[in-house]
């Protein structure tokens, strides 16, 4: 028995001494003074990950869900500030039934077994989208680690759910009309800084990188307002199989870029 106690802590050992060394390894191919503040990333090929196995796609939804474990990791041990991940999409709804609600539980069991872990690395919860429009134990669920993790001062983790750029556009301009309108304000006050503080977004910086996976080379109607100045990677690897390394790497070909904001490249 005492063998087995201490070869089971040598493995544990092993295994934290083989994270740490990772870690390392990950901040010494890394610029630290450019690390991207805020990455959005669009997880698709859920779907064709499991038809690809011949395998139902939830399986395919369940698999995605284990690979956001990962990149929350890796994301807040370098030091991203805010990961904003597309979870569900306004159009999503029009998917089957079945799959909509496996979907939809998704979050209850994700944030279920992972949330001991966000507490512990200091990430805290958020969402963006018409979440009032999700199933109550959704909604649940969410709240409860958006309390859980109010606290928490590292990575910002926001799942983008019943979300869409369109219909947050037209939800912000709603509410600056009844704004000007109320208040007997003319549109003269409108400025991009007074439409960011309208968006569901404006208490996070504007993403710098937006990546999305499966090689799809489209936005897809997420943060359409947002990732004006973005640079763009499209991953090839299909949601579940991009790892912490394909994470890396998006990040090294992000440092390798000028971002111009419209201007002249100084080469």
């Amino acid at each position: 028995m005492t063998e087995m106690i201490r070869l089971g802590g040598k493995t544990m050992f092993k295994k934290l001494i083989n994270k740490k060394n990772t870690i390392n390894n990950y901040n010494e191919e890394l610029d630290s003074s450019n690390i991207p503040e805020h990455i959005a990333i669009i997880m698709d090929g859920n779907g064709r990950w499991a038809k690809k196995r011949k395998m139902p796609r939830i399986k395919g939804h369940y698999e995605g869900m284990q690979t956001i474990k990962k990149i929350t990791r890796v994301a807040s041990d370098i030091g991203v500030k805010y990961l904003t991940l597309y979870a569900f999409s306004t159009e999503n709804w029009s998917r089957p039934e079945s799959e909509v609600n496996y979907i939809m539980n998704l979050p209850v069991n994700f944030l279920k077994t992972f949330l001991p872990e966000l507490i512990e690395k200091n990430v805290k919860v958020e969402t963006i989208g018409f979440t009032d429009k999700l199933p109550k134990s959704t909604i649940e669920a969410i709240n409860n680690a958006k309390e859980k993790t109010a606290n928490n001062t590292g990575l910002k983790l926001i799942f983008a759910i019943n979300y869409g750029g369109r219909a947050e556009l037209v939800h912000s301009i709603k509410n600056m009309f009844d704004e000007l309108h109320q208040q007997g304000l003319n549109s003269d006050i409108i400025d991009e800084t007074y439409i960011n503080n309208h968006l569901m977004t404006k208490d996070y910086p504007d993403p710098e990188l937006l990546i999305r996976t499966s090689g799809e080379q489209r936005i897809s109607n997420f943060l359409i307002w947002q990732v004006s100045y973005s640079e763009f990677i499209f991953n090839q690897k299909l949601w579940p199989d991009f790892d912490e390394d394909e994470l890396i790497k998006c990040i090294k070909i992000y440092q390798s870029r000028q971002r111009r904001f419209g201007g002249l490249s100084e080469e």
